[in-house]
């Protein structure tokens, strides 16, 4: 499938809206000046393969999954490079593909009494969740050659 070039400008919009998003985030997690450009970066190329995966015929949870393994190997990349903790970049730079919506309208639903809507958006939201998480756990459970691990 070819993507036309109003599917290509809004990957570029969302591609830059998501970094930005992502960039706020890691201001307020007070992530270090220095990493706060590659955190931006992690979120943008992570819901950049998200929507593309989307655009091509993806559900959320295998885009998630899909989105995940290259946001998380970005972070492994920008925490050898940059000499900090996986968790400055993989904290700030997931928050694009966190199901929030999805948690919210699963306890609105619950709340207003339409158990169908909320157990469907709850499994839904499930999905996803345990698509990040698997995704995250394949990527960061790969060791580091041993010519990259800090000395101590």
């Amino acid at each position: 499938m070819m993507l036309t070039s109003t599917q290509i400008g809004e990957l570029a919009a969302q591609f830059f809206i998501a970094g930005v998003g992502t960039l706020c985030f890691a201001v307020l997690f007070a992530c270090p000046r220095k990493s706060l450009f590659f955190c931006g970066l992690v979120g943008a190329v992570g819901w950049f393969v998200y929507e593309l995966a989307v655009m091509l015929g993806a559900d959320s949870a295998a885009a998630s999954l899909l989105a995940v393994i290259p946001l998380t190997l970005l972070t492994r990349v920008f925490a050898i490079t940059l000499k900090m903790p996986v968790t400055v970049f993989l904290l700030s730079g997931i928050f694009p593909l966190v199901p929030g919506a999805g948690i919210y309208y699963t306890a609105y639903y619950f709340i207003q009494g339409n158990n169908a809507l909320a157990l469907s958006n709850g499994i839904s939201t499930f999905k996803v969740a345990v698509a990040l998480a698997i995704g995250i756990s394949l990527v960061l459970s790969v060791p580091i050659p041993k010519r990259h691990r800090n000395k101590a």
